[in-house]
């Protein structure tokens, strides 16, 4: 009777606050991506150098996934949960005190420590919602989950559209470099302001969330906290695995292909049509509503359709859509960058699920892993970047398309050796 269960009896209320979670992160990494075009145009950087802020978020996600697996072990996912939500407050209010200092470095510092934060709350939320719940259709769940993290990403992407980009002064590099010293201040201050008004919004929401979580109970049947923490005999049991350390680099090239998309379309967009940076915001917007419906209508086809023949499709036609985006510059390659998101509506919990499946007591530490993979999202943004600089935004997405190509290898195997389930 309990495998009828979409979550366990008693397990409702944690499972909705569980889902704001997954919003609030989705706020989080959306309203990030344009930084590198708002950071571009305040301290007159070029595209590689301000792709410094993807390495910072998602650096942090490497950095803290690990030790959130000791925190989740030893404790429970819940102390996980409050712990990355915590630190994330930290960051998030450390915009305050950058804006005032003005220095790309500060503002590097409060995006690790917030993404830093959100890794150790993703590490713990991910497999706590399959925890919640029969194994059998862990997947689903987590694509139910998964689907309000879009939410959270279009209310990022319109924070972004309507505080920071309208927010940033027209003054090209060469204009700023002529502008005397109190006058560039001034306008770099006004920009910076534009910055962090929503980051400190955010800190306070967070607090709110933190509170929620702190004061109810969230022990699944599954969890003994205090338990040996046996990391060498676990780590060999996982590098063992071949379906899960595949499953890892797929993570790690499909948070790489969604970093690329979300990150380069403001510059796609207005070398294409000409726009600045507020007009081309509402593409990105436009890709993340098609998110969005995408993430639930993949969650419906789920039961229907095996998880992994859904993988290899989708990441099959963001090759295409890719490759539409590299040679057809201009307005068909616009909208093919826009319909990318409906590719990678599916892929992040999916290759989670798929990957952690039958992992029993190795899972705290398999979800570290998959959430260390999130480095791709770190890397891969300065190799577009660098692409971008020198050839242009149309030429710079045949990088997520090879992205593409390994997240369907990842499909193919996984339904060759008869893993993939019915959910």
């Amino acid at each position: 009777m309990a495998e009828r269960h979409f979550v366990y009896p008693g397990m409702k209320l944690p499972f909705a606050l569980l889902v704001v979670c997954f919003a609030a992160w989705g706020v989080a990494a959306n309203m990030t991506d344009p930084l590198v075009q708002v950071f571009s145009r305040v301290f007159s950087m070029s595209t590689l150098q301000a792709s410094l802020v993807q390495f910072a978020y998602y650096g942090a996600y490497f950095c803290l996934a690990l030790p959130a697996a000791f925190i989740n072990r030893r404790f429970s996912y819940r102390t996980g949960v409050l712990t990355g939500l915590g630190l994330a407050i930290l960051g998030a209010f450390l915009f305050y005190p950058a804006s005032i200092a003005m220095t790309y470095g500060y503002f590097l510092l409060a995006l690790f420590t917030l993404a830093g934060g959100l890794s150790i709350l993703e590490t713990s939320a991910n497999p706590f919602v399959i925890a919640m719940g029969p194994e059998d259709n862990a997947t689903r769940r987590l694509n139910f989950a998964q689907a309000f993290n879009p939410v959270g990403t279009n209310i990022g992407v319109f924070l972004s559209a309507a505080l920071i980009l309208p927010n940033l002064n027209t003054a090209s590099s060469e204009e700023r470099a002529a502008l005397g010293a109190e006058a560039l201040l001034a306008i770099r201050s006004d920009e910076l302001q534009a910055v962090m008004l929503p980051y400190v919004g955010f800190a306070f929401v967070l607090v709110a969330i933190w509170i929620a979580i702190a004061l109810r109970p969230m022990r699944t049947r599954q969890e003994a906290a205090g338990g040996n923490v046996a990391f060498g005999a676990t780590l060999r049991r996982l590098l063992g695995n071949r379906h899960y350390t595949f499953g890892v680099v797929a993570q790690f090239f499909n948070v790489a292909a969604q970093t690329c998309t979300w990150t380069f379309p403001l510059q796609c967009v207005m070398a294409a049509l000409g726009v600045n940076e507020a007009g081309a915001g509402w593409y990105l917007q436009a890709s993340l509503i098609v998110f969005l419906i995408s993430r639930f209508v993949m969650t419906w086809a789920m039961g229907l359709v095996r998880p992994a023949l859904l993988l290899t499709v989708m990441a099959l036609s963001g090759s295409a859509l890719s490759l539409i985006a590299v040679v057809v510059p201009g307005v068909p390659g616009v909208w093919a960058v826009v319909a990318l998101s409906v590719s990678l509506s599916l892929m992040f919990p999916t290759i989670y699920g798929l990957a952690l499946h039958g992992l029993g007591e190795d899972t705290k530490f398999g979800a570290a892993g998959l959430v260390m993979a999130i480095l791709g999202g770190a890397l891969m943004p300065m190799v577009q970047g660098a692409l971008l600089d020198g050839f242009g935004p149309a030429l710079s997405y045949i990088v997520p398309g090879l992205c593409f190509l390994v997240i369907a290898a990842y499909g193919v195997f996984d339904l060759s050796r008869g893993a993939a389930r019915r959910v």
